[in-house]
């Protein structure tokens, strides 16, 4: 098999094969997000093409991110049960589907369906909990660095695809643009199906900077045991303070970030006849930076209060939220706004997940996390209906952006009520193999 062949080159050279996994994974995560956020730049050709309002559109969107987060703590269970490679193979294959299944479609329930409910489930099951997975399984040395990279390739393939898309829409129709996405979505699935592996036992390695190499784990539960322990872990999580401040800190987090700058930024500066492919570069500016403050927070917090770093990251993004609708839509202008929203688009994420390991530790962090995440989601759902909600009824977004940092505010003020977490005596374990 390629995979072992390619690991036992790599290994002479002294070069761990973990490093082919985390590409892999890297481009994965990096295709799935760029299927996400692409509806960004499909809004207003779709109100031209089908008579769609933007809150009809964003109805669709918003199932989407729902179902995008909710799949997240149960996506361990099944890469535990069936293991990554098929579970990844399988996310990229419903998502093609419908994707381009959508080429077709004429109807809103069309959308609603390919673009909601398939998209969102296909994408889910690659959120946050592959690279925790990867990181964790493959990497025992350099683990927090992995999961900032991949953490960051999430978050930032959503933005730096869309200036391509919006020149590709703009000159050939949103058809061709999305099947671009769709043809990076193959690629990926190719170099899946040909590199990736579930442990590092498959190809008779240690974990990167470990000594033994760790046997494969064996099932023990079944999978309606590995599908319940989510909510079991949920139940007694919810009856902590912390996660709710956790859970309502990243639920505004979604909404001022995926589900509004993400989903109604491009029509937003249409609104002002800023052009959706310059619109769509400063998206991609914004994701520029926020790759290096999402690797910059990570480094931050293993040495800062990571409730002081959060008060932080949400205080300077609901000013700057605050500070769009009073600005003058000059290039000028919406270039500062880049440069402060995109440092901290997800630099949010090192320190929540690192709380969350503080506060409830062990194999339940990434559980944990992902019910967090989950709420991250559902608020991306909330602002992408709100937008297009306000659009329609109010012939304009500034309402949901100045909404929207207001409630960043909120979050930063209220993450000073959590109580200081004793540090973890152990590296959290954010993915294992019977969580």
């Amino acid at each position: 098999m390629l995979a072992h062949f390619l690991s036992h080159r790599l290994d002479r050279r002294n070069i761990h094969y973990g490093w082919v996994m985390a590409a892999v994974t890297f481009l994965t995560m990096l295709g799935t997000a760029g299927a996400v956020g692409a509806p960004g730049v499909f809004i207003v050709p779709l109100e031209k093409q089908f008579g769609w309002d933007a809150a009809e559109i964003s109805s669709a969107l918003a199932i989407r991110f729902a179902l995008f987060g909710m799949i997240g703590p149960f996506a361990a269970a099944f890469m535990n049960r069936f293991g990554v490679r098929k579970v990844v193979m399988a996310s990229l294959l419903i998502v093609l589907c419908g994707l381009l299944s959508s080429l077709a479609m004429t109807q809103l329930w069309q959308l609603v369906l390919l673009w909601g409910v398939v998209v969102g489930l296909g994408t889910g099951l690659t959120a946050i909990v592959l690279g925790a997975t990867v990181a964790t399984r493959w990497f025992h040395a350099r683990r927090g660095l992995v999961i900032g990279l991949l953490t960051a390739s999430s978050a930032t393939g959503q933005l730096v695809f869309l200036p391509i898309l919006a020149r590709v829409t703009d000159q050939y129709g949103w058809q061709a643009a999305l099947a671009l996405i769709c043809s990076f979505l193959a690629f990926v699935a190719f170099c899946v199906w040909l590199l990736m592996h579930n442990h590092p036992a498959d190809v008779n390695l240690p974990a990167y900077g470990a000594d033994d190499v760790t046997p494969l784990p064996t099932q023990n539960s079944s999978l309606g045991q590995l599908m319940l322990s989510p909510i079991t872990i949920l139940r007694e999580a919810a009856r902590t303070r912390a996660f709710w401040i956790l859970f309502i800190s990243f639920f505004i987090c979604g909404a001022s970030t995926n589900g509004l700058i993400q989903t109604h930024f491009i029509a937003l500066c249409g609104d002002y006849s800023i052009a959706a492919v310059a619109a769509a570069s400063m998206l991609a500016m914004m994701g520029i930076f926020d790759f290096f403050g999402t690797i910059g927070s990570g480094w931050l917090s293993d040495r800062f209060d990571s409730r002081k770093l959060l008060f932080t990251y949400y205080g300077l993004r609901g000013l700057s939220l605050v500070y769009l609708p009073f600005s003058d839509f000059t290039l000028y202008s919406l270039s500062i706004f880049a440069i402060f929203y995109g440092l901290d688009w997800i630099a949010t994420v090192p320190p929540t997940v690192k709380l969350v390991a503080q506060n409830f530790g062990g194999i339940k962090t990434n559980v944990v996390f992902g019910w967090i995440f989950a709420g991250h989601q559902l608020g991306a759902a909330s602002a992408a209906f709100g937008g297009g909600l306000a659009r329609t009824t109010y012939n304009s977004y500034l309402p949901a952006f100045f909404t929207a940092g207001i409630l960043c505010i909120a979050a930063a003020l209220m993450i000073l009520l959590m109580k200081e977490a004793a540090s973890e005596t152990t590296p959290p374990k954010l993915a294992t193999a019977n969580s």
